[in-house]
């Protein structure tokens, strides 16, 4: 069999589209894609709630407490593509074609370490994780058996991130979206039949949710690595390179360590909020829990967006372009807040319908309630943050998106919260999200300032050079 791409490199392309085509069509070709894509992982994560929700408040719960651990998964799964995306985007502006290569094969083996890791820990930890929370049994157990399998089979979900990224730093966001969708659709069909023991299955329960998402990530991954080989010409998956890179590695952490640690931040909020609420009462927790499967339609659509754009602004910073980087994040910053600005809508006008998907109890709808709508003031805010934090991490400034989060999640919103429940009052607890988004709106402000000015020394200083040299 030919296979081009483990025989032998191929020239690159003279040059990418993404340092060339105009910037609104190109940004909607690359992140239209993702953003559909994404709606379907929100999809997907939700119906997994709205079936176990089906089987009792516990077992919504159970699935509500695990939320830190798969967040960790994703964390640095998602930490350590932003990082090799940014360098392979880069070289391949700089002309970099070996160095490309070598991240996306270092990468590869980065994430498959990754899938062992998490694989031990979750079989090992998931129980006394459970334990550490809450000591109603029946959340325990569900929970238990739910991150046992998550995390224990994690080669999915890592290596389904690893090849879609590589699609994504070079260009080819429909071929992403396809791999997305595929285990998606395989996620949202297996659900119901294996929880509830359809079609001669057996009966798995909270169980069967976490196996339909698994054996949807190892398609999805399988697809994925089969679309790089056979469509990704600009770089060059080989068996033998798939080994540790020090100076690669090292770049690639560079930028994706402090993003590992800013979404690694959002378990450790997660984690305290859990404990929080549920000393109100674990009906809260349960709606805490409906609302991040339900903000995740507002937030991924924008964390589509935002993967459309960190490749553009890398490429375009690597080969000196700062008018196409700056135009990047304007039109992307703005339909990030209009889409925020939908989802605040939603969340106050229809949050009783929301919150309908999850089989409430009357109890449960007059807490969630309250919570959509106080909550939802923050997303009028979040969109420019979010892709400020990207817009750092794509031009080489990450530590700025780190303290960004710090600040948000540790340093304001868990004390907020806390002192919020001091009050007695769970209402007010939830006046902690917007409160923490005005404080990172005011530090993203500030270093967005500093980052642009930096990068125009560095435009400015390379121009020197060659006028230098030439």
């Amino acid at each position: 069999m030919k296979n081009n791409h483990l025989q032998s490199a191929s020239p690159a392309p003279q040059e990418n589209k993404m340092g060339v085509m105009p910037i609104a069509p190109l940004l909607a070709g690359m992140a239209i894609p993702m953003m559909i894509s994404m709606l379907v992982q929100a999809l997907y994560n939700v119906v997994d709630s709205i079936f176990v929700a089906r089987i009792s408040q516990d077992a919504l719960n159970a699935v509500s407490l695990a939320f830190p651990l798969q967040n960790l998964m994703i964390a640095v799964g998602g930490g350590t593509g932003v990082g090799m995306n940014a360098l392979l985007s880069r070289s391949l502006g700089e002309k970099k074609q070996d160095q490309a290569d070598r991240a996306a094969n270092t990468g590869i083996f980065i994430f498959l370490v990754s899938a062992v890791v998490f694989g031990v820990c979750g079989i090992l930890l998931a129980r006394p994780f459970f334990l550490a929370q809450t000591d109603i049994q029946p959340i325990v157990d569900y929970g238990t058996d739910y991150a046992r399998i998550c995390l224990g089979l994690s080669i999915g979900i890592f290596s389904q991130f690893c090849f879609e990224r590589l699609l994504q730093s070079t260009g080819r966001t429909v071929y992403s979206m396809i791999t997305q969708l595929i285990g998606a659709v395989i996620n949202i069909i297996m659900d119901p039949i294996l929880i509830f023991g359809l079609f001669g299955f057996p009966r798995m329960e909270v169980a069967g949710a976490a196996a339909a998402t698994v054996l949807g990530q190892i398609v999805a991954a399988l697809v994925g690595l089969w679309m790089n080989l056979r469509f990704n010409k600009d770089v060059h998956i080989r068996l033998r390179d798939i080994r540790p890179d020090r100076f690669i590695a090292r770049e690639i952490y560079r930028v994706g360590l402090p993003s590992i640690i800013m979404q690694s931040i959002g378990s450790i909020m997660t984690f305290g909020m859990n404990k929080i609420l549920i000393s109100f009462t674990d009906t809260a927790t349960a709606v805490f829990g409906a609302y991040f499967k339900l903000q995740s339609f507002i937030f991924m659509p924008v964390f589509g967006l935002n993967n459309g754009m960190v490749p553009i602004v890398s490429y375009n910073y690597g080969a000196a372009r700062l008018d196409r980087v700056k135009k990047t994040f304007r039109l992307t910053a703005t339909v990030a807040t209009v889409i925020m600005v939908a989802g605040f809508s939603a969340f106050n006008l229809i949050p009783h319908v929301l919150l309908g998907f999850f089989n409430p109890s009357a109890e449960m709808l007059a807490i969630g309630t309250v919570a959509l709508r106080a909550i939802s003031i923050s997303f009028l805010l979040a969109g420019f943050c979010i892709i400020a934090g990207s817009m750092f991490q794509a031009i080489g400034n990450p530590l700025h998106s780190l303290i960004v989060s710090v600040c948000r999640q540790l340093l304001v919103l868990l004390p907020a919260a806390w002192l919020l429940a001091q009050t007695g009052n769970l209402d007010l607890v939830w006046y902690a999200f917007p409160i923490a988004e005005l404080m990172s709106l005011t530090l993203s402000v500030i270093f967005l300032r500093r980052t642009m000015r930096g990068a125009e020394e560095r435009v400015a200083a390379l121009r020197q050079k060659k006028q230098a040299n030439g």
